[in-house]
């Protein structure tokens, strides 16, 4: 088909998708744009690359809880089931405003599952079902390493007066990980329920 005749293809409504259609990359992921929001682009390539790994590493986090959530046994299973569900959302919520902040900082969200496993430093589990104290102590364990990312990133952040991104990692990514993590905690305490 000619050049001619593909545009005059195209110009014709009809309700046929144009299917397997393919682009070329208009930004490279590591980069960022002139976006104005009153950031130097030094402070906005930084902040893109610490919230992208803090992004990569609570996907995984979120697919953890979704797992274990899938995977619970035992006396507590009930309680530990709906637990790590709500904390699995709570986490899905602060991904996607991690990916929006990179964005609105002009930079290119990690998205991709093949990608957030390239990039994250989140140990990978077992593929079969661990005991449950493993289970939760695998989260906690990714719990401190995003909280300890986050913590350097924050501050860093406000250095370079990037409030916006402060805000995010203190207000949603700091506050809820320590949340979690001390719910989680809790649940690897041994103490009997009555005491005879």
């Amino acid at each position: 088909m000619s050049v001619k005749s593909s545009a005059k293809a195209r110009s014709r409504a009809g309700s046929q998708p144009w299917l397997h259609q393919k682009g070329v990359q208009i930004q490279e992921f590591g980069t960022v744009r002139e976006f104005p929001v009153g950031l130097p682009q030094e402070a906005r390539m930084h902040s893109c690359q610490r919230l992208n790994q803090i992004l990569a590493d609570t996907q995984i986090l979120y697919n953890l809880y979704k797992k274990h959530h899938w995977l619970m046994r035992g006396p507590t299973f009930y309680q530990l089931h709906l637990l790590l569900d709500k904390h699995a959302e709570e986490q899905l919520e602060i991904v996607d405003k991690l990916a929006e902040r990179v964005q609105t900082l002009g930079g290119v969200a990690v998205g991709d599952p093949r990608h957030v496993a390239e990039i994250t430093v989140i140990p990978r589990p077992p593929d079969g079902v661990e005991e449950v104290p493993a289970m939760l102590s695998r989260l906690l364990e990714a719990h401190e390493m995003i909280l300890i990312a986050a913590h350097d990133a924050a501050a860093t952040a406000a250095d370079k007066g990037d409030d916006g991104t402060n805000d995010l990692l203190v207000s949603d990514v700091i506050r809820t990980g320590e949340l979690q993590a001390w719910f989680l905690a809790e649940h690897l305490v041994d103490t009997p329920l009555v005491h005879a």
